[in-house]
């Protein structure tokens, strides 16, 4: 019961529930869409309409659900507070789990990306892009802290980890600053690869910065900041290393932070009106900890690999740009002169004569350049400490693009211009891309693709970059044409080469109507994202962005080393004129969008609520201004084009299989087959969807909106049942529990009745045990019969638990005075059934070895020393195989079957000279060999005995009868397998009482009548030989003492 009720559960709640929240899928959300929302844009019913996709928005802002999806594209609304979807649970939770079955968030396009480069084999980037103050910067750190904290790590990859993570705060710290829309603003385009392993371990980086805002260097708007690294400089640094830099603590002394201070306009502008120029006057912000930022660059650059020296080096540069900003220059018969004094002792810098306006314009390109190339060689170190070491194993790339987002102001420069072409190209690869990537889903699912109608935005990328007749080009040619050319001359020239473009007007261009709205100064570029108006003050001086030539000299004698890095000498040498801002621009958006193209696009779009940065607050008049650059809606178009939904069969499946009782509990056969099942039972008209080879494709948004409907009503039937069955179940388990406590009382009485039955029973039992005892000594009698039989079963039980385990075995368990002869008996009994089944089980082979051993040991044991050492080894048949003997001999032994044969040595009776022979045992008598003759032979009968010696020595002597004419006397031989070859001869020849074991020495017959002595003494070693008194001489060890 209780399997079938977690079975429904399951199958009707697919969400997975988790220990801090609930990991829904796209599909769950969707109950509720009418209080939070879609998920997906794709899902909207309406999804042409501007309005309900704000609409959309809105309900999921005001619910704290930042994130929603345009089928892969992910929409990020800056809430302007931090959001608890941020811990390593969360990342846990998003980490190995595929894009659409968890709701929509960051983490979930970083772990997407990261998974289809270890499977794909293919780099990825991701692009994130929106206005100032959006939330760029810190999707980007989500991203990177996503892959710091999921991917694998060592001790090598967590340094890359820190560094990655590290570069974060430095870069901010020299290229961010406060806007009027941001407290954290990137004033620079910020390209990042991070480089992945084999093993999917970041092991390293690449940093390409874009377009850093230089002139905010020497010129803010009110309410704006300079970058931070001013500011946390002058407040975060020690006494010591602000005295050594020349610096005070207070901003307000600094020109370029906060001060008003005149301007001169560039001749380019026409008049040199003198205007008075309002820095940005906001030294402190109460959302920025200056002091605590400062502690966190300097533990960074730290990180990184910055070591003092270099530390100093950058500070030195940063203090000398502020000094710089300090310099005023008064006028005398028309040259600019320094006068203030106080700066001359920290700048070290050669001035040529110059006016008022052409010295204050120096100083400041020469500010501009210092920070942009000090930034640059920034990045670059960045760039080395991040370097993969093993530059020569292969790598995977994920690329993150922090970018500005399209830019429209009340006043829109040469800065804007590079910004929203950056965009037309990013929007251009983008409909490219997610157009390719919809097509090869179609195709790889075999559904046909029809084209899709969208707005090409090539006619305006070639508007702006097309050769000799763009808007760049065009800019180029008049910055470098001689004569004297303006920003107005600019305009005029635009007016003349692209005054009939359809998507460029000028004031002098436009209608009577247009003309309203624009300046004589500005010309309009009809954008993707909508009309822009660019006013051209200020184009050719920072597309120039000129430096003298003698403060390139000045920078290059800096004994400042990186800015001897910064201000290369061969560019005093080199006669080329270098690229103008755009041109350069150009190429790097060129090289951008060549590493785009090479890699996996994933895209995150930001939006910022409100200009105010509060909490809670929706803007609709900004986000709509913001969808409208953002390109959001022609997305959702492009994606809503073919099928607004689709999912894998087995997603779909699992999902929705509770609607069709064909399907319901479960679906046994091919999962296109039930996906097919499932939609026919629901009316799906052949319209309305689409099956390919692995998914369902579903047109209309309104049908999935039914399906779920359906699921819901459907949920609650469900719920019924379950209910139901669990009331039964909790009813039945609630009997059980009656039932049970009933069983246990009864059960209880049963085993207190055994127990105490028992204690009754032990203690009748102890009670007696304890009489017999004291009556153990008398005859049998009442009183002791039961100890009386108790010790006889003790003995027994023992006796049965330690019977010998073989006959060797001498032990048995002592018996009780009554039981002495009973054990006897048993003892007897024991080893006879031993001896028997121990007999039984020998072979006929091992018997015949084990009457000879037992003859062997009857005649020698204790008797010679070198027994003892032939007990372990076993007697063969014989020693010399048919090979050894001579055939002749087998010849002249005809039918005598030989029973044994050794190879001897014979000592002859005269002299006692060593002679090999063999010694041939047959049935009847023992024959002497020598080679091919059989020298003697000796009949058992005639064999009077055999003498050995009690040493370890392999000396015998065969005795034969003196008056027999066929024997020449006594045998004397040695064997080196003496005991098994004496008792063979025994055996055959029926001697067994015959063999004679001396001490001291032998007597044995030579020829008629005369006899030999065999001296026997114990030595170290053995030895044979004839002694001086004419005897034989043998020295055998002793090998055993009796």
């Amino acid at each position: 019961m209780t399997d079938k009720v977690s079975h429904l559960v399951l199958s009707v709640l697919p969400q997975v529930v988790s220990t801090d929240g609930v990991r829904a899928m796209m599909e769950s959300a969707l109950t509720a869409r009418d209080r939070v929302g879609v998920q997906d844009f794709v899902l909207l019913e309406n999804f042409t309409s501007e309005a309900a996709f704000i609409e959309n928005l809105r309900k999921r802002f005001k619910e704290n659900l930042i994130y929603t999806y345009i089928g892969s594209v992910l929409v990020s609304v800056n809430p302007y507070k931090e959001l608890e979807i941020y811990t390593k649970n969360h990342m846990e939770r998003y980490r190995g789990v595929n894009f659409y079955e968890v709701s929509p968030h960051i983490y979930a396009v970083a772990d997407n990306s990261y998974r289809s480069m270890r499977s794909e084999r293919k780099d990825q980037c991701i692009l994130i892009s929106g206005e100032s103050g959006a939330g760029k910067t810190e999707a980007s750190k989500k991203i990177l802290q996503y892959y710091a904290v999921t991917c694998p790590a060592s001790e090598q990859v967590q340094t890359v980890k820190d560094r990655l993570l590290q570069s974060n705060p430095v870069l901010e710290a020299f290229g961010n600053a406060k806007t009027l829309r941001n407290d954290n603003s990137s004033r620079f385009g910020k390209y990042m690869d991070i480089q992945f392993d084999f093993k999917g371990a970041p092991v390293g980086g690449h940093i390409i910065n874009y377009l850093l805002e230089k002139s905010r260097v020497v010129h803010q708007n009110h309410g704006e900041r300079n970058f931070h690294i001013f500011y946390q400089l002058i407040e975060g640094g020690e006494e010591d290393l602000l005295r050594r830099l020349g610096l005070e603590r207070n901003p307000q002394q600094y020109q370029y932070l906060v001060k008003v201070r005149p301007r001169l306009r560039s001749p380019h502008f026409g008049l040199f009106t003198s205007l008075c120029v309002l820095q940005g006057n906001c030294p402190k912000v109460s959302s920025i900890n200056d002091r605590s930022d400062w502690k966190v660059v300097r533990k960074a650059l730290s990180v990184i690999g910055f070591n003092e020296d270099d530390v100093e080096e950058l500070l030195n540069i940063i203090a000398s740009v502020l000094h710089l900003g300090n310099v005023q220059y008064g006028g005398e018969e028309g040259n600019a002169c320094i006068t203030s004094d106080t700066q001359i002792k920290y700048l070290a810098r050669l001035m040529s004569p110059l006016n008022l306006e052409q010295a204050s314009s120096a100083r400041d390109a020469l500010s501009k350049a210092v920070y942009g190339r000090t930034f640059t060689w920034l990045v670059n170190k960045i760039n080395t400490s991040l370097t993969y070491k093993d530059s020569y194993k292969n790598f995977s790339v994920i690329g993150l693009l922090d970018i500005y987002g399209f830019e429209v102001f009340q006043h829109n420069s040469f800065e804007q211009f590079c910004i929203n072409y950056c965009n037309e190209k990013l929007q251009q690869l983008f409909i490219e891309l997610t157009l390719k990537s919809e097509q090869e889903e179609y195709e790889a699912e075999g559904i046909t693709w029809e084209p899709v109608q969208y707005f090409n935005n090539k006619i305006i990328c070639d508007l702006v970059e097309e050769k000799f007749k763009g808007i760049i080009s065009i800019l180029d040619e008049e910055c470098l044409r001689p004569g004297d050319a303006s920003d107005i001359t600019f305009l005029e020239k635009l007016e003349d080469i692209v005054g009939g473009h359809p998507h460029f007007v000028t004031h002098k261009l436009a209608d009577a109507k247009t003309r309203k709205v624009m300046g004589r100064d500005e010309f309009r570029l009809q954008h993707y994202a909508g009309e822009v108006n660019y006013n051209v003050n200020g184009f050719l001086d920072k597309n120039n962005d000129l430096l003298f030539r003698n403060l390139k000299e000045v920078m290059c004698m800096s004994e400042n080393k990186i800015l001897t890095q910064c201000f290369d000498r061969e560019e005093l040498s080199d006669k080329k004129r270098p690229d103008t801002a755009a041109t350069q621009f150009k190429a790097s958006l060129a090289k951008l969008m060549e590493i785009l193209m090479s890699k996996e696009p994933s895209y995150v779009r930001c939006i910022k609520p409100n200009d105010s940065k509060q909490a809670g607050r929706f803007d609709e008049v900004l986000i709509r201004h913001q969808v409208k650059y953002l390109g959001l809606m022609e997305n959702l178009r492009v994606r809503r084009a073919g099928f607004a939904y689709r999912r894998r069969y087995e997603v779909f499946l699992q999902r929705y299989k509770s609607l069709c009782p064909d399907t319901w509990p479960n679906w046994q056969g091919k999962l296109s087959e039930g996906v097919a099942v499932l939609v026919k039972h629901l009316g799906y008209k052949p319209e309305e969807y689409k099956l390919g080879r692995s998914k369902i494709f579903i047109r209309f948004p309104k049908t999935l909106f039914a399906t779920e409907d359906a699921l819901e009503t459907r949920k609650h039937s469900l719920a019924t049942k379950l209910q139901a069955g669990w009331r039964g179940y909790i009813f039945v388990c609630d009997f059980y529990c009656i039932a049970a406590i009933a069983i246990q009382a009864w059960w209880r009485g049963i085993l207190a009745r055994r127990r105490a039955q028992r204690r009754r029973q032990a203690a009748d039992t102890i009670r007696r045990f304890i009489k017999g005892f004291i009556y153990r000594h008398k005859e049998r009698c009442p009183e002791n019969e039961y100890f009386l039989d108790y010790v006889r079963y003790s003995f027994l039980m023992k006796l049965h638990r330690n019977l010998p385990k073989n006959v060797l075995d001498k032990s048995w368990p002592t018996p009780p005075a009554a039981l002495t002869e009973a054990s006897e008996h048993l003892r007897k009994l024991c080893m006879q059934n031993m001896v028997w089944s121990y007999c039984k089980k020998i072979s006929p082979e091992w018997k015949h070895q084990m009457e000879q051993k037992m003859i062997a040991s009857e005649i020698f044991k204790d008797k010679k020393d070198n027994y003892p050492q032939s007990v372990p080894k076993l007697f063969v048949s014989t020693r010399l195989n048919g090979e050894d003997i001579n055939p002749k001999v087998l010849q002249t032994l005809g039918s005598e079957k030989m029973k044994y044969a050794v190879p001897v040595t014979k000592y002859d009776r005269k002299g006692y000279k060593a002679r090999q022979r063999q010694l041939l045992l047959t049935g009847n008598s023992a024959v002497i060999v020598e080679e091919a003759k059989l020298k003697q032979r000796i009949e058992y009968g005639v064999l009077k005995g055999i003498s050995v010696s009690s040493l370890s020595d392999g000396v015998f002597v065969l005795h034969v009868p003196n008056d027999d004419n066929k024997q020449k006397g006594d045998v004397v031989l040695q064997s080196d397998h003496v005991i098994e070859t004496l008792t063979k001869i025994a055996i055959c020849a029926d001697k067994i009482n015959s063999i004679n074991i001396n001490q001291g020495s032998i007597k044995f017959t030579v020829a008629q009548g005369k006899e030999g002595i065999i001296d026997f003494t114990p030595g170290s070693e053995l030895l044979v030989a004839k002694a001086k008194n004419g005897h034989l001489s043998v020295t055998a060890p002793r090998l055993n003492s009796r």
